[in-house]
């Protein structure tokens, strides 16, 4: 494991990244092939631009290139063509830790440690005061559920967050990104195993994570998605419609019918 080569090397020198970081995200003639797959082409050359700020949700059957897109924006996997660029510099140029601070990527499985309540929200940004921890907690709406545990923010959870329920280890997972405070949200099916109770708390919340904030979020839910200010629809690597989730529904296709399908299975 040791001797595998890293995938995405550090820059030999490295290029600071704007501050403050304001979020824009430009994919420019970006294509991306796996290597190991025979080359098999993934995401065909394309340009996208998300301007900071904007909440951009990204739908799609299963395959059409969702996670790819947004793993190749948090430099989890670097394009084989073209360049991704985070205020005009590309990713490449860019120091790993420098970039990890810029930018956050929440996923379904809201991985807690052994330790408190308050230790798990402190991992967004170590060192942070408790009073900042708190508020925290509060901003996301958490602050409810932390208060009635047994020992407050003391409160261990065991192994892997065991104690908490998965709605409300999501919510420490968020209060964590309201800490770390990244120009970037990325959100992969992050409220995909909740029930509709967790879900909302955690919708609710998200709201509040997002504002001001570039964010590039996907979901088979689409409740999640109707929070966004824009919606690109992926099919076989190719965005086939881009536009506001009011827009893309009054002009029908793909994403009115997956629309049709989801308010379908909710009754």
């Amino acid at each position: 494991m040791l001797d595998t080569p890293i995938g995405v090397p550090e820059p030999d020198v490295p290029v600071a990244l704007p501050r403050p970081t304001r979020g824009e995200i430009a994919f420019e003639r970006v294509g991306f092939a796996y290597r190991r797959a025979a080359g098999r082409v993934v995401l065909p050359e394309f340009d996208l631009r998300v301007p900071a700020g904007q909440t951009v949700a990204l739908v799609g059957a299963t395959g059409a290139g969702k996670s790819t897109l947004a793993k190749l924006a948090a430099r989890y996997y670097d394009p084989t063509a073209g360049a991704v660029r985070l205020d005009g510099v590309d990713l490449r140029d860019v120091a790993d830790a420098d970039l990890r601070r810029a930018m956050v990527m929440v996923t379904q499985e809201a991985f807690l440690f052994s330790g408190s309540v308050a230790d798990n929200i402190a991992m967004g940004r170590p060192g942070a005061s408790r009073e900042e921890v708190v508020a925290a907690a509060d901003l996301v709406g958490a602050r409810a559920f932390v208060d009635a545990l047994p020992e407050g923010f003391d409160t261990d959870v065991r192994k892997r967050g065991g104690r908490l329920s998965a709605g409300q280890r999501q919510l420490v997972s968020l209060a964590r990104v309201v800490l770390a405070d990244p120009a970037v949200v990325l959100l992969d099916e992050a409220t995909s195993s909740l029930d509709i109770p967790s879900e909302r708390a955690v919708q609710a919340a998200l709201e509040t994570v997002l504002a001001e904030r570039t964010a590039l979020i996907i979901a088979h839910r689409l409740s999640t998605v109707l929070i966004a200010d824009r919606v690109l629809v992926m099919a076989d690597g190719r965005v086939v419609q881009d536009g506001s989730p009011a827009e893309l529904l009054a002009a029908g296709g793909e994403f009115a019918a997956l629309h049709a399908a989801w308010r379908d299975a909710l009754s």
